[in-house]
């Protein structure tokens, strides 16, 4: 259970969760397009996501009016088999949702990192991982680049190499992350829910970064969770 000012949402399996977060993230969608005609969010790669994307994608909304990017990607060509944008598009093809504009952050060819990506200064609504090392985004433990991205006055993009990453990444940084009017985090499983337990406890940012967000006070997180047998929230 995430600690004041905080939130937890508990489901009772994957798919369940799936609906769940892509309603609350259709609701963030729908605030942004109420208020300036225009919304745009920032989702995760990897497993986890990816029946939550399915869901949201699925949505009938005015996609045409919603960009959608990346918290993260790793730096190589859009048609790896490890590169998000294509884990995404994977994921929406066939639905409403691939009418959205896609603001990438790498090259599609190359994969070379785009620091000049046109990402907003505020996000309607961001949809973050964790890593069981502690990793969010990809802001890593022992990254290169870690103080950096976490800083106050961090560039809304940040390049990083850590040893947990086989390839080289690019990131939103902190205050872009913070900077979102909805914030959710999404867990399934076991080792996820011990290394979540470690992050909540006391201990330094750069050991586990995920706690850059858990333990600031200024910018209420909403855990989306389907733990597995034995292990609460």
């Amino acid at each position: 259970m995430l600690p004041s000012p905080h939130s937890t949402r508990t489901f009772g399996d994957g798919a369940a969760l799936a609906t769940a977060l892509a309603a609350a993230v259709r609701t963030s969608i729908e605030s942004g397009l109420a208020a300036a005609g225009r919304a745009t969010i920032a989702v995760s790669g990897g497993r986890t996501p990816a029946a939550f994307l399915r869901a949201l994608f699925a949505q009938e909304l005015p996609w045409q009016d919603v960009q959608v990017t990346l918290a993260d990607d790793r730096c190589v060509p859009h048609g790896h088999e490890r590169s998000n944008v294509r884990l995404l598009e994977a994921a929406r093809s066939g639905l409403p949702g691939a009418a959205a504009p896609l603001i990438a952050l790498t090259d599609p060819g190359s994969g070379a990192p785009l620091l000049d990506a046109a990402v907003p200064h505020r996000l309607d609504a961001l949809v973050l991982g964790m890593g069981t090392d502690g990793h969010t985004a990809s802001l890593f433990p022992d990254g290169d680049a870690l103080d950096a991205a976490l800083a106050p006055d961090a560039p809304r993009l940040v390049t990083m190499r850590a040893p947990g990453a086989p390839e080289p990444r690019i990131t939103l940084s902190l205050p872009v992350l913070l900077s979102a009017k909805s914030v959710f985090l999404h867990i399934e499983g076991a080792a996820k829910h011990v290394a979540l337990r470690a992050a909540l406890g006391t201990g330094p940012v750069p050991a586990m970064p995920v706690r850059a967000l858990l333990h600031q006070e200024t910018r209420p997180i909403t855990l989306f969770t389907a733990p597995p047998p034995g292990i609460s929230p």
